[in-house]
């Protein structure tokens, strides 16, 4: 690796540290906000516990299935012949990678572990950012109805602390995103790419059955309070 790599690894890092750093000075102060009245408290307490069940409950279920697929994506490097730098690293030759079964096997062992940790790594993020962002958004929302209630610059205020708890997530992504992938290109080298697919599917797996999840709460708990809303 040229010292020109080297320099800009150190960089991206960087970055994704200042990202994490940004992310946690925008969830202080969206929770040094005022919450409101206790009227207003008491709804929030109603929302706030339905969304803490919820992630709760997703938590429980998630982690039995990552621990199922991160064992299958293992044995998927005896599926697929490794990539040109993985071969160059295990002195590998792709027009007959069986010529060396020693070096073929070990590359298999190797990159089969890094895609399986690099799946639970991009998984475990995934699942950071959505558990945290979600909380967040929950602990801003009374606070934007609070900042909306008095003075002049209400508005101003209240769009703030929006942002703030918008933007918290968008930089915890970014962070742990770079972060993650820098750190597996910084361990496997020439061979991050094989082991780069199970950091990326781990974490997009995550996010969309979290996002479907999520729908299908949302949808249930409308119907509910609809259902409700009509009883009474």
């Amino acid at each position: 690796m040229s010292l020109l790599e080297q320099f800009l690894i150190l960089v991206v890092v960087a970055v994704a540290f200042l990202s994490l750093v940004y992310a946690w000075w925008l969830r202080k102060g969206v929770l040094a906000q005022e919450k409101g009245t206790e009227q207003m408290q008491k709804v929030w307490n109603g929302i706030r516990e339905g969304a803490l069940s919820y992630l709760d409950r997703q938590l429980k279920t998630i982690i039995p299935i990552l621990v199922v697929l991160s064992v299958l994506l293992f044995f998927t490097v005896y599926i697929t012949t490794p990539e040109a730098g993985t071969a160059e690293l295990f002195g590998i030759d792709l027009d007959n990678p069986f010529a060396d079964p020693v070096a073929l096997n070990n590359a298999r062992v190797v990159v089969g572990i890094g895609r399986s940790i690099a799946f639970i790594l991009g998984a475990g993020f995934s699942l950071i950012v959505g558990q945290l962002g979600m909380r967040i958004a929950v602990e801003s929302n009374i606070r934007v109805a609070q900042a909306t209630r008095e003075g002049d610059d209400r508005y101003n205020r209240a769009l703030t602390i929006s942002y703030r708890g918008g933007t918290f997530t968008g930089m915890l992504t970014d962070g742990l995103g770079l972060l993650g992938g820098t750190m597996i290109f910084i361990i496997y080298g020439l061979a991050a790419p094989d082991a780069l697919l199970g950091f990326g599917l781990g974490g997009t797996l995550l996010a969309l059955f979290m996002s479907v999840c999520g729908v299908i709460y949302t949808k249930a708990a409308d119907i509910g309070a609809d259902l409700v809303g009509k009883v009474e």
